[in-house]
């Protein structure tokens, strides 16, 4: 191992397949980018604004718009730059930090979805109780542990990935992935995938099960409700199965992405595997919320219509 010279940065070599449009792809990203960030942090204004608003499901939606920001912003510059400028590389330390940030949104994410079927399971299963169960205290420790669990737990497990060295720097993707990165390591790597189960783990199976509990007592206190009780639960957890189900995909398209041989498949279409997971949620949950929670629609609409004072002209006789 002497004579070999550790990596200090990456050539992200997806960015090949988009070099023949890439001023079409730079242009279509930078106003995905700023439709991301238009949509969350109106929810989030109106969210912080009304004080109507500031009840345990729309503070975890607010949330859910805060992490869909830091994850688009941890993906979309850093690909705008490499776009513009032509310049495909990476430093160790930059790929790294990218890591750092994308897979702690990926599980902020989940566990703030995990919290709000906590939430929805709470406001079906027991209204009278709601407010009691779900104070504000335990709202806000809910919301910090959402955030502290993700970096710590990741942290941990994330240090063995930082005191590796690499030896080869060829990443076939348009950001940095932790699994991507660490196949590049000079030594073996079976302790750190076996850890990394065990983070997977942690990081995953709690909050699914937490997701699956929620849903079962619902469905249970469903089949015994009438018609028109199964439609208003129906209405209140439409919209997190929505943000449930289009994350599923997300991480589902990562998976097979990063994990199995996708050779047969065409490079874009890998490419626009990987992204989903990093995008669509940051720009489907806070329209999917927007429009579907009538608590939240009316402020929105109040924020962008245009009340015109007409002055009405006075005849003086």
């Amino acid at each position: 191992m002497e004579n070999v010279s550790a990596v200090t940065y990456f050539i992200l070599t997806a960015y090949t397949e988009l070099e023949d449009h890439r001023y079409l792809y730079f242009i279509f990203l930078l106003m995905l980018y700023l439709l991301i960030l238009w949509v969350n942090l109106v929810l989030i204004a109106v969210i912080c604004i009304e004080r109507g608003l500031h009840g345990p499901m729309y503070m975890f939606i607010c949330n859910l718009a805060v992490n869909g920001v830091y994850g688009s912003t941890s993906l979309l510059p850093p690909m705008l730059g490499h776009l513009l400028s032509h310049n495909y590389e990476i430093s160790l330390t930059f790929c790294l930090s990218q890591i750092y940030c994308l897979h702690t949104y990926g599980t902020v994410e989940l566990n703030v979805l995990a919290v709000m079927s906590y939430d929805r399971y709470v406001a079906i299963c027991h209204p009278l109780h709601y407010h009691q169960i779900l104070s504000q205290r335990k709202m806000y420790a809910l919301i910090a542990l959402s955030w502290s669990y993700a970096f710590l737990v990741f942290g941990l497990y994330f240090i063995l990935t930082i005191q590796r060295t690499f030896c080869d720097r060829i990443i076939e993707k348009v950001f940095c992935a932790n699994f991507a990165l660490v196949k590049l390591s000079c030594l073996d790597t079976s302790f750190q995938s076996t850890v990394g189960l065990a983070a997977i783990g942690l990081l995953l199976i709690p909050q699914i099960l937490m997701i699956i509990f929620s849903y079962a007592q619902i469905l249970r206190i469903c089949l015994f409700a009438s018609k028109k009780s199964q439609a208003k639960a129906l209405q209140t957890c439409a919209p997190h199965l929505l943000a449930v189900i289009n994350y599923a995909f997300g991480c589902f398209f990562e998976i097979i992405s990063s994990r199995f041989n996708m050779s047969h498949v065409p490079y874009k279409a890998r490419i626009f595997m990987s992204l989903y997971f990093l995008i669509f949620p940051p720009l489907l949950n806070p329209v999917i919320y927007g429009i579907s929670i009538q608590a939240i629609r009316v402020p929105i609409y109040k924020l962008f219509s245009t009340r015109k004072n007409k002055l009405i002209p006075i005849k003086v006789c």
